[in-house]
């Protein structure tokens, strides 16, 4: 056990500092000045420019800069943004949480929808249910997320009028961000209509986390179903029933554990395309995420800030994919045997 955490703490610690090159080089690679793409802050003049070229090693060598910079990003010392001036560490906090609250969502709706659907085809396989469920999850899966994200807001908030097209709450409530999830934040707050507000906000983040959740559902769905039919034709399982044992006892005793083993790995992959999804989806609902924010700095050519932004969207995914890896490695040690006997 401490091999594997040694090695994925190894693992961790080199991707992100691969990470953190990239996004120092950025700063030569933007059009513009390298002292203000890497600070975001504008000299008034030369002798407050020589300072600044001082302060942040850039009158010395390349490798002396880029540990100074990286010193910077530990310390939470990120510059600030061209557009607001606001320090990004701050503004990226106000973003990122926004994101992964969306993302949260929709992976839990894929899970406590996709995989009991993905099981209950499974073991129906091949009937009229498993069929539909089937071409539903197969149709849904193959929908691009911006255009399903259109398609709703077309029906859900234009003709119906049931849900709100844009924001995360109603400008009528003043919610204190405390966890920067809006739902949370509303429960934790001493709003006299803190029903109502709540109430608004599940409304605001109804149509976002559906349109990224059913395509992850969808995905979540075939996969499960393909490995339940799997872990159906193998041999143990055939013995389970020689030994008369009923089908809730082959289910629960052989099936259920078995299936869901290979599932977890390409969870880790479901969680890349999810944030990614969440990051578009965001664009369309004008929802107040890192990938909103991030196309707002496009538009602005705020480089401070698509620097640190896509450094921080990376390292949110890779540490999550990293850890997910790590938690089924904890889980089915076999693995780690396979891959040494591979070896």
């Amino acid at each position: 056990m401490i091999q594997i955490l040694t090695r994925y703490c190894t693992l961790l610690v080199l991707t992100l500092l691969v990470l953190a090159i990239m996004s120092f080089s950025l700063a030569y690679l933007f059009p513009g000045d390298t002292l203000e793409n890497l600070t975001g802050l504008v000299p008034e003049n030369e002798a407050q420019r020589e300072a600044l070229e001082r302060q942040f090693k850039l009158d010395s060598s390349v490798v002396l800069q880029f540990f100074y910079y990286l010193g910077n990003l530990l310390v939470g010392d990120w510059g600030y943004s061209f557009t607001s001036g606001l320090p990004l560490l701050e503004e990226v906090g106000i973003a990122l949480p926004a994101t992964i609250e969306l993302a949260t969502y929709a992976m839990l709706m894929a899970l406590f929808v996709g995989i009991p659907l993905g099981y209950y085809a499974g073991i129906r396989c091949y009937s009229t249910t498993d069929h539909i469920l089937n071409s539903a999850s197969m149709t849904t899966y193959s929908f691009p997320v911006f255009w399903f994200a259109l398609l709703l807001i077309l029906v859900f908030s234009l003709q119906l009028d049931a849900a709100p097209l844009s924001g995360r709450i109603s400008l009528l409530y003043d919610v204190p961000r405390v966890t920067g999830f809006i739902l949370v934040d509303v429960l934790l707050s001493d709003l006299d209509n803190k029903s109502l507000a709540f109430k608004d906000a599940l409304s605001h983040i109804a149509l976002p986390t559906f349109a990224i959740g059913a395509i992850t559902t969808a995905s979540l769905i075939r996969i499960t179903r393909r490995s339940v039919i799997d872990v159906k034709h193998r041999p143990y399982i055939a013995a389970a029933v020689s030994r008369g044992l009923s089908s809730w006892q082959i289910f629960t005793r052989h099936i259920l554990r078995n299936a869901l083993l290979p599932i977890l790995p390409l969870m880790a992959i479901q969680i890349t395309t999810l944030i990614t999804n969440a990051m578009i989806v965001e664009t369309l609902f004008s929802w107040p995420g890192i990938g909103n924010w991030l196309i707002q700095a496009i538009y602005q050519r705020d480089y401070p800030a698509l620097r640190i932004g896509m450094m921080a969207v990376s390292t949110l995914v890779i540490t999550l994919t990293i850890l997910v890896d790590l938690f089924n490695r904890i889980i089915d040690p076999s693995r780690e045997k396979y891959e040494h006997a591979a070896v």
